[in-house]
Order: C-alpha cells, then sequence, then structure tokens
C-alpha cells in the first residue's frame, strides 16, 4: 500500500523517506562537507545539520556507492573524485554564461576581462575576453595562480576571515611574482583592508611588471567568483580608475543576476 504519495500537500518532500527531501539532504550533506574542507565524521554532520545519525549514515552510504563520497581509513567521509567531473564542467559553464558581460566590459572599458575563481588555496581564471588594442594583456582561461599577487585574488578573500587568509598563506607561501608582490601576511591583510574600504582590488604591477589590474568579487556568486580588467599600466590610469571601477561593480551585479537565472 503506497503512502509517500498520499501526503495532504501532493509533495514528496512531506514523506518522511521522499526522494526530494532525501536529495535536499544529500546536496546539503555535500555543501556541509565541503565548508568543513571536504571531510568529516558522521557526528559532525549530525551537529551541523541537525539530522540524526540513521538518515545521515543512510543518506552517506548512497554517496558512497555513487563515488560521490568516499570513506577514509579513519572511518571518516571525505569528498568523492567522481564530483571534480561536476566541477570542471560547471566551471565551464559559468565561463560561459559570464562572457556577454565580460564582453560588454570590455567594450565600455578598452581593457581584457576575466573571471577568476578560488579553487582550493589557487585562483583558476575560467573566462576572458581581449581588449581590441594591439597591446593588450593575455592570460590563459584554465591558468592557476596564487591569490596573493592578484587583484582577483584580493576581491575573493576580501570577506575571508583574517585567520582563515593566514592559515591559506601560511599553505602556499607568498613568493614574488615581481619586485612589488606582497610577500607578508600583515601586508596582504592591509590590502585586504583596502579592498573592503574602497569596494574593489587592485593589483598594482604585482603579477607582471606594466599591468595592472582592478578587480570585484561578483555579489551572491553560486561559488566565490571575481571579475576583473587588466591592461598596460600606462592607460589603466589614477584617472582610468575612477571611470572603471563603476563600470566593473555594475556589471558584477548584472553577471550575478545572470547567474542567478543559469541556475533556476
Amino acid at each position: 500500500m503506497p503512502t509517500s504519495s498520499a501526503s495532504t500537500n501532493g509533495s514528496a518532500r512531506s514523506s518522511g523517506g521522499g526522494g526530494v527531501q532525501s536529495l535536499e539532504r544529500a546536496f546539503d550533506l555535500l555543501e556541509r562537507m565541503a565548508d568543513a574542507g571536504g571531510e568529516v565524521g558522521l557526528s559532525e554532520l549530525s551537529a551541523s545539520s541537525g539530522l540524526p545519525l540513521p538518515t545521515i549514515h543512510r543518506l552517506m552510504r548512497t554517496l558512497v556507492a555513487c563515488g560521490y563520497v568516499r570513506q577514509q581509513t579513519n572511518r571518516r567521509y571525505a569528498l568523492g573524485p567522481r564530483l571534480i567531473r561536476l566541477g570542471e564542467s560547471a566551471s565551464r559553464l559559468l565561463g560561459t554564461w559570464a562572457r556577454p558581460c565580460l564582453a560588454r566590459l570590455v567594450e565600455e572599458t578598452g581593457e581584457t576581462a576575466n573571471m577568476a575563481l578560488l579553487d582550493g588555496d589557487e585562483i583558476v581564471y575560467v573566462a576572458q575576453v581581449p581588449s581590441k588594442h594591439s597591446m593588450r594583456m593575455f592570460t590563459e582561461v584554465g591558468r592557476r595562480v596564487l591569490p596573493h599577487s592578484t587583484g582577483v585574488g584580493k576581491a575573493l578573500l576580501a570577506t575571508t576571515p583574517d585567520h582563515e587568509v593566514r592559515a591559506l598563506l601560511a599553505r602556499t607561501g607568498m613568493p614574488a611574482a615581481t619586485e612589488k608582490t606582497i610577500t607578508t601576511p600583515d601586508g596582504f591583510l592591509a590590502a585586504l583592508a583596502d579592498v573592503r574600504r574602497l569596494g574593489y582590488a587592485v593589483d598594482d604591477n604585482e603579477q607582471e611588471i606594466g599591468v595592472r589590474c582592478l578587480a570585484v568579487q561578483v555579489p551572491d556568486s553560486p561559488t566565490a567568483a571575481a571579475i576583473s580588467i587588466s591592461g598596460p599600466a600606462g592607460r589603466v590610469t589614477e584617472e582610468a580608475v575612477e571611470r572603471i571601477v563603476p563600470v566593473l561593480q555594475q556589471i558584477a551585479v548584472e553577471l550575478s543576476q545572470a547567474l542567478a537565472g543559469a541556475g533556476s
């Protein structure tokens, strides 16, 4: 005698073992695992989610069987390798959805536009639209760099607690890409304070001599993302910054809205 279809509101979510509810719970657990650094114990998941241990154990068994979670030898659970394929595909789509906004950014500023994500401890560029100038900046899509020497890195880390930023910098080190690269945690945290105060980040010859970059975070993005323009320091002057930053901020909002629509 079926019972799951007999709920008063007709929603599978209202049934104890309903497929939709289980799916939502499974995705919630995956996100909680990601927030915890990718590896957790069942008791931690129970405490953070409020779900009973038997429910979490059942969901985790399913996720393990599908390859989205793996059980470690210490009996804790870690995000599984099948998620990498999903993430790579999603990153490519994110770049595709961003391109019209980046193209507008190029039209309005004249400089090369980029979109980047924070992937683990590294910055990865997922989309670019080049400037039409003969002298222009070029960053390969898929390129990975450390965040401390980039405008997008500053934009993405500006909302991260200081102790987490220090921990990231301790893991990556702060090698100097140029003589102007910030190479101390205190110096980088001061730069992040400037980003919060000004509303945008600057890479002033820190990744490459002769290049300036302006970046802002994309608000309410499904994954932390930033967009930027980069160009020769002789074109991206202080006067140009005053003109470019409002455009950059406006297009970041429009991109946020476009990504929300793409995900709905």
